[in-house]
């Protein structure tokens, strides 16, 4: 159920060579303008990045788009929705990327008698041999990793599920009445197979919520499927190597919390959320009948963020409208409700962001 790759002890000085200069020390915030001003912090998201796609390459063909976006999660400390058909190499590209990290990892494969503490952990008595005393030990599940992969998040049933609300919210498990602390980061990366619904329970809006961003895998393209053939039926088996710690990634999330973000910017975030719900004078008229519920503020939020780490991985130091625009479907789609109208015109979540991003588009006057 579980596997650990790291355990993200590892000395913040020690990096391969081509990551770039490593910290000489831990990093620690001295305040807003001291993390802007760390060109080192810059640097290492440059190199991380770079470092990173070259080794998830060894076995991932393609995909570039999905990569981005994990890195994207990964670099915001926020959880991703992984979605596609069988195949497409999910679990196998999410696997790659923990294993880049010098941090902690374990999967949980969701099935249908999966119990919340088969997750989350149990307590279990234990006797000392000496004294004979007896006291409840606390045992942690796989969720008390940096990295979790929730294979097949929706083969689960809701009380299961749910155990990963608190956890993703709070960053902590409560058992026995006693609150145990996760590591930081602590990231969930799920997968779900969109098309089989046999035996699987949907994720509740609540917990779809939750997720920074909802992660389409499509179909490679001929020359990508050629070359994924080409190296799945031989004998080579590619080697991945650890590029980055623990304190490096820590320290990429606080630049990224840190960068500056203009009032226009944000206005354009919160209006296309805003024009998500069919009460809001912001919501195109014709969109209206095709919406049953809109985005929350957490939309807001996580389209701000994902910009903000978008723009740290583009060597840039502030956000643009652009990256709000390569992100808007994969953090709003999934946290919107279609009406009946919408679903009998075959419309989902992506399709309806898509026409909202054209029917409101960027002021270029702002």
């Amino acid at each position: 159920m579980t596997h650990d790759v790291g355990d993200g002890s590892g000395d913040p000085g020690l990096a391969p060579a081509h990551l770039g200069p490593p910290a000489a020390t831990a990093f620690t915030p001295t305040g807003l303008s001291a993390i802007l001003g760390d060109s080192d912090a810059y640097d290492l998201a440059r190199h991380a990045r770079q470092a990173v796609l070259g080794q998830i390459a060894k076995r991932v063909v393609g995909q570039d788009a999905v990569v981005d976006h994990l890195l994207t999660a990964l670099f915001a400390g926020g959880h991703a929705l992984s979605i596609g058909v069988p195949g497409l190499a999910k679990t196998t590209l999410i696997q790659t990327l923990a294993e880049t990290l010098r941090l902690r990892f374990g999967r949980v494969q969701f099935t249908p008698d999966l119990m919340p503490s088969d997750v989350t952990g149990t307590e279990v008595l234990e006797e000392e041999r000496a004294t004979g005393h007896r006291a409840y030990k606390f045992v942690p599940g796989p969720i008390f990793a940096n990295i979790l992969l929730a294979d097949e998040i929706n083969r689960t049933p809701p009380k299961t599920q749910a155990a990963l609300l608190q956890a993703m919210q709070e960053r902590h498990v409560t058992a026995g009445g006693t609150t145990h602390q996760l590591p930081d980061p602590f990231l969930v990366l799920a997968t779900q197979n969109p098309i089989e619904q046999h035996g699987t329970y949907p994720l509740p809006e609540a917990q779809l919520d939750r997720f920074l961003l909802a992660v389409h895998f499509d179909y490679p393209t001929f020359d990508d499927e050629l070359e994924i053939v080409k190296r799945t039926t031989g004998l080579h088996t590619p080697t991945v190597e650890a590029v980055l710690n623990r304190e490096q990634v820590l320290r990429i999330q606080q630049l990224v919390r840190a960068v500056p973000v203009a009032d226009h910017v944000l206005r354009h975030a919160v209006r296309w959320v805003r024009a998500t719900r069919p009460d809001d004078p912001l919501c195109p008229p014709s969109l209206r009948p095709l919406l049953a519920y809109g985005a929350s503020p957490r939309a807001s939020q996580c389209l701000v963020l994902a910009g903000k780490a978008r723009t740290v991985l583009r060597q840039r130091t502030t956000v643009a409208i652009e990256d709000l625009l390569a992100l808007a479907v994969a953090t709003i789609s999934h946290r919107i409700v279609p009406s009946f109208r919408a679903e009998a015109e075959g419309l989902d979540g992506r399709k309806l962001v898509e026409r909202l991003l054209e029917l409101v588009p960027p002021d270029t006057h702002a």
